[in-house]
């Protein structure tokens, strides 16, 4: 419980699948998550999630309302139970001053009736470092995603088109991966789901785009591709992302995979125990520098990852969070050349005492990835 607070109101659906194990989907009837200086845990929720909190969270109590709008505001019925419980006798905690705007939802404060203050920064640190379990779930989902884009790789060829490659990929991972984590799994991350390869979009010159979006590209001989892997294992997810390119690599395409390669090893050498997070970035930028890079450089080098597919630390120049033991991180430096295409592995990593970790296991190499046509 930060200090001087008397509870916590957390609204976010990832606070609470973290500290309730509660997952849900987000609409604009309110949800929330109060935990007591005891650690207490009670869900606020509409009527139609009762039965569901009430069988699956990992809480001691449940409270429901009956409806959005409905006659009385909901956050009007949180604040009256807050006091009834003795949360409000102080100041609250809150990643959101209320329940954030979600469709359609009209948003009213918690501090138009009570004393509020945001703790999201102590929260994110708390889930930047990983338990021993955790690191298992994310090892797993390691695993799979490299199955999945053994799947992928296998799979694309010249004339077949990214969103079929993808589907197959994908449909045939997770069918594994069902089979052998047992009847029991159950999918629980919003962002990913089974065990996903995919290229979203990043095939030939619009690969130059970091963050672009899915066009059903069919593959063509000498195209530079990015692709992005993972899987939901209860929850946690990894990141695995490999740049290859379909027949034999032209000069230019050697040239600046050897330069993403290189810069790669470099945030891995710089990662450690005392570091700080900018310094991954730093070091990165003084190489781009170096080499007359820096006109490709997109993005910093890389964040934390567990529940969200982006958590913080990040390993940017204006985040000066100390690197600890626990913390798990992608490491995903890039060069986007307009053109040409973009060049970025991205790994995911466990920062250990002397270290890393590489949790993610797959060729880097060009000859490993480069593919046959």
């Amino acid at each position: 419980m930060p200090p001087g607070t008397t509870g916590l109101v957390l609204f976010d659906d990832q606070f609470i699948q973290y500290y309730a194990d509660f997952v849900f989907h987000p609409t604009e009837r309110p949800m929330a998550l109060a935990i007591s200086p005891e650690g207490e845990r009670t869900l606020f929720v509409p009527e139609l999630e009762r039965e569901h909190a009430l069988e699956v969270a990992d809480v001691e109590g449940v409270e429901a309302y009956p409806e959005y709008p409905g006659e009385t505001h909901p956050l009007e019925l949180l604040t009256r139970w807050l006091r009834r419980a003795g949360l409000a006798s102080g100041t609250i905690g809150v990643d959101h001053d209320g329940y954030p705007p979600v469709m359609g939802y009209a948003p009213r404060p918690l501090s138009s009736d009570l004393s509020v203050r945001p703790v999201s920064p102590q929260i994110d640190a708390q889930m930047a470092h990983k338990s021993p379990a955790e690191v298992a779930l994310i090892r797993e989902s390691a695993r799979w995603g490299r199955r999945a884009h053994q799947l992928l790789q296998a799979y694309t060829a010249v004339g077949e088109r990214e969103s079929e490659v993808s589907k197959r990929a994908t449909a045939e991972a997770t069918a594994e991966m069902a089979a052998a984590l047992g009847p029991d799994y159950r999918p629980r991350n919003r962002w990913i789901q089974g065990a996903l390869a995919l290229y979203r979009g990043q095939i030939g010159p619009n690969s130059a785009l970091p963050h672009a979006v899915t066009l059903n590209a069919a593959f063509s001989r000498g195209d530079t591709l990015v692709t992005g892997a993972g899987a939901d294992v209860w929850g946690y997810l990894s990141e695995l992302e490999r740049t290859m390119v379909l027949g034999e690599p032209g000069p230019e395409q050697r040239y600046f995979f050897g330069h993403m390669l290189a810069l790669q090893d470099l945030a891995f050498e710089t990662i450690r125990p005392g570091a700080r997070a900018s310094d991954v970035d730093r070091a990165a930028r003084a190489y781009l520098e170096r080499h007359d890079l820096t006109a490709y450089w997109r993005h910093h080098v890389g964040h934390s990852l567990g529940q969200r597919i982006h958590e913080s630390p990040f390993l940017d120049v204006g985040d000066d969070t100390l690197l600890e033991p626990g913390m798990v991180l992608s490491v995903e430096p890039g060069l986007y050349v307009r053109g040409l295409g973009g060049f970025r592995h991205s790994d995911t990593v466990l920062v250990t005492a002397d270290g890393i970790e590489l949790l993610t296991d797959y060729p880097r190499d060009l000859e490993s990835l480069s593919l046959p046509v």
